[in-house]
Order: C-alpha cells, then structure tokens, then sequence
C-alpha cells in the first residue's frame, strides 16, 4: 500500500502480526472455502449426491484464491460470497455445480466470524496470562516493600508495592474469569438456511430432520465447536458479539487503570516504566521521561471501551430473522476490537516486564508522611496510657495543621516533636521514634500477596505454557 492512501494505525503500529493474519482477507476467505468443503463432506457422508472426487478437489483449492476474479465478479453481481462462490468454481470445476449446496450466505460469513472471534479469544487470553505472570513476578518481589498508600489522591495508610500490583492483577483475573465464559458459552451457527428453519436441508434430505440434525453436528465438530445455536434467524444472535467486546471493553479498563496509576506513580518518580537507553522523552525538552507506554495503553483503552458500545447497538435493532444494517458495522467494529485489545495487552506485557521501582524515591515519601499516618497508633497508645480519645484525636489535629503549615512553607515536619511536648500523650521523642518504622503500618500486605498470588498460580503456569504461541 503506498503511502498516499490511509493505513489504520492498529495494523501499521500496534497490533500483532497473528492478530492481523487472523483478520487478513487471505484467512476470512480461506475460511469460506473451509466451510464449503466441510458442508460438501458432511452432505456426501449423509448421501447427497456428492462425490468424494469433487469434496476432494475443493479441499485441495483452499489457498488458492484468485482474488483478481473474485473481485470482479463482485463487481458485476454486487455480491461478495457468490463472487467468491463463481471464483472457487473457477478453481475447482468439477464441484462447481454442488458448492454452497442448499446454504444463504451467513452458512461461510456468520460461521466464519464465529471461528475467527473464537480464535482470537483464545489468543487474547495468552496475552492475557502473561500480563499477570508479570505482575505476580513484580509483586511478589516487593510484596513487603512499604509505600505511601493513597485515598482520593492523598496519601493515606501505607501499604507495599507489591500489595498495590495485585490490585492491578486482580481486575485482570476477573477480565481472564469473563474470557473463559466467553469462550466457554460460544457456539456454532451451522446451516440454518435463509430464516434459519433448515427448510432447504430437509427438502434435501428428503424430510429427514435427524440428518439435519447430524450434518450440523459434523460440521460444528470440524471447526471444534460442541454445540450450536439451538434456534437462530439467518444469522447468529448478535448479543454474542455485545458478549465479545463487552470482555473486551473490560480488558480496556483493566489496563487503563493499571496504566493510569503508573502515570501518577511516575510523575512522583516513585514508579516508572521502561525507559531504553536512546529513547527521546520530548523533542524540546531532553530530560524528559515520559510514560508514553502507559499513556498509548489509556488512549488505546479508551477507543476500546468506546467501540463496545456498537455491538450492543446492532444487537438491539436487529429486525425479525435479518437485517442488513449489522454488516458494515460490524466488519469495521469486531475486528478493531479485537486489534485494539491486542495492541492494549502487547503494551501491558512490555511496561509490567520492565516496571521500576525507585526504592530511596518510595522510601523519602513515606518518611516525609509517616508521622501523620502513625499519628492513630499513638493516639491507641496514648488512650491505653490513660487519655481520652476524643481529647487526644482533637489535640493532633491541631498539631497536624500547625505542623502542615510550616511545611507548606518549606520547613521541616515537627508533629513528632509537638506531640512529644504535649503532656497528654505522656510520649518521649523516642519512644515516638520508635514507632516510625514504616513496617508496622502495612497491616496484613505480604500476606494477602501471598495468598492472593498462591490462589494465582495455576493459571500462571498456564501462562508459562502460552509462551510459544505469544507475539511480544
């Protein structure tokens, strides 16, 4: 393609190279040949007539597409699978005359799309796995490295870092949960004919509803289908496509988050993406670190969640047995769907491979903020002590404003110091300073990474297996 004509940025810059193939013309119209071989085979089983010989020369034609032909034939009869019905006519002449026998067009387009999404799921839910192999790595490393905790953006009790990853990958396994149910629930359409009563296929097989019934079976069971829509106008149900990129929508604002907290992370420098040796952060500003990665991740995560909303339109203004009006829309939405959500993970395995942490940068934080958020601990001390809780809550909040005050003017935190001069906590400073160990503030973190990482860990190995199948 030249350069004076539109490219799509999903396929010219982010997405796979298997994802592309899945929706490259050559697999889609491959796909339709496919299907026509299986019905071919599946009605010479059940004693159409239909011969071996010619079930055999369309399945030595699958890949052999004269485009050329196909295109203008379409250009003719404004017909995109009866183009390529005469095009694979052309290829194999002997069959010509029993290809797409007693089938409407949705038989290679509905199936087609359904195999393919199938597909595209299952290659999704690698990407996926290896996301959480990487923040399970990440955050069982720092499972007891003590952070400022954040509430509303303000910092809060602390917590670890690696306690924070596995927020993030908590979302993600409630995205892998949906996935598989997806996945799991998806089933064929089948040869339903032009309304989907089977009518043709039973005038064909002379009334016999059961070889209907078996022919579907054997060429669902082809295409590793168990089961197919037990009722369907001409086409599959639509709300399987409003299933599809509704998980896909929820991979988005999975990642958006994760990516956004990386944001707000490295704008502190407490938490910073990959960053390579020559990368340029800012064409006018070259000290510039930019998390160009994280934000490509929110910017693809937000098209993503947007694009969702077309499917359950289609859906919900589909009319009687068919309409027309899903077709253009959804050759441009489920597609870019599934490159989007691609392009979103392949990012997400590159920033949570190389995730950073500044540990001194986590660590001055923290100290800088500690004596507010230990400031509950003293007052349970200073209660068992003898005083009064609501006094004493009242007297650090004075001191807290007195204290925020003077930093606000750029001189040191001196809470500790004016809570030791108080009589009523009966504290010396360092039995004050005794408590400011940031370890004692993080509650139950390591432990709930652990468990929550154990709970993890077979679908992680899941994750170890999938590698050979992923692109990075």
């Amino acid at each position: 393609m030249g350069k004076d004509i539109y490219e799509s940025p999903l396929s010219s810059r982010y997405a796979s190279e298997y994802m592309l193939h899945l929706f490259s013309p050559d697999t889609r119209f491959q796909t339709w040949r496919r299907l026509w071989v299986a019905l071919a085979r599946a009605e010479h089983g059940l004693g159409l007539p239909i011969t071996q010989e010619q079930v055999d020369e369309l399945a030595a034609h699958i890949t052999d597409i004269d485009y050329a032909v196909a295109e203008q034939r379409e250009h003719e009869v404004r017909h995109d699978v009866m183009a390529h019905v005469y095009a694979y006519g052309k290829a194999a002449p002997t069959a010509a005359g029993i290809i797409h026998l007693g089938a409407t067009s949705c038989y290679v387009t509905d199936n087609a799309d359904l195999i393919l999404y199938r597909d595209g799921l299952r290659y999704l839910r690698g990407q996926l796995l290896s996301v959480m192999r990487n923040l399970s790595v990440f955050a069982r490393e720092y499972a007891e490295t003590p952070t400022l905790g954040y509430t509303h953006y303000q910092p809060a009790q602390p917590v670890t870092v690696g306690k924070r990853a596995t927020l993030w990958m908590q979302d993600f396994r409630t995205d892998l949960e949906e996935l598989d149910f997806v996945i799991d629930s998806m089933r064929f359409l089948g040869c339903r004919g032009t309304t989907g009563t089977e009518a043709s296929f039973l005038d064909l097989f002379d009334g016999d509803g059961d070889k209907v019934d078996e022919m579907n079976r054997r060429i669902a069971s082809e295409f590793g289908f168990e089961k197919c829509f037990s009722v369907s106008g001409q086409t599959y149900p639509r709300k399987t496509d409003s299933r599809i990129l509704n998980v896909l929508s929820s991979i988005g604002q999975s990642a958006y988050r994760m990516a956004n907290d990386i944001r707000l992370l490295q704008h502190d420098r407490q938490v910073e993406e990959p960053f390579e040796k020559n990368q340029i952060g800012s064409s006018a500003m070259p000290y510039k670190r930019n998390p160009m990665r994280s934000e490509r991740i929110c910017s693809l995560s937000r098209y993503l969640m947007a694009d969702a909303a077309n499917a359950p339109m289609t859906a919900s203004t589909q009319w009687l047995e068919r309409t027309l009006d899903d077709s253009a829309n959804r050759r441009i939405s489920m597609p870019e769907g599934f490159l989007c959500a691609d392009a979103v993970l392949r990012l997400c395995q590159s920033v949570t491979k190389g995730l950073h942490v500044n540990e001194e940068i986590v660590r001055r934080a923290l100290r800088e903020y500690l004596p507010f958020l230990a400031t509950e601990n003293i007052m349970m001390e200073a209660v068992k002590r003898g005083g009064d809780r609501q006094e004493l809550h009242e007297k650090i909040r004075r001191h807290s404003m007195a204290a925020t005050a003077r930093m606000k003017k750029g001189e040191a935190c001196d809470l500790l110091d004016r809570l030791a001069g108080d009589p009523a906590f009966g504290m010396t400073r360092e039995e004050l300073d005794a408590v400011m160990e940031p370890k004692l503030y993080i509650g139950r973190c390591k432990q709930q990474v652990e468990r929550f990482l154990d709970e993890c860990e077979p679908l992680l190995r899941d994750a170890a297996a999938a590698d050979g199948q992923i692109s990075l």
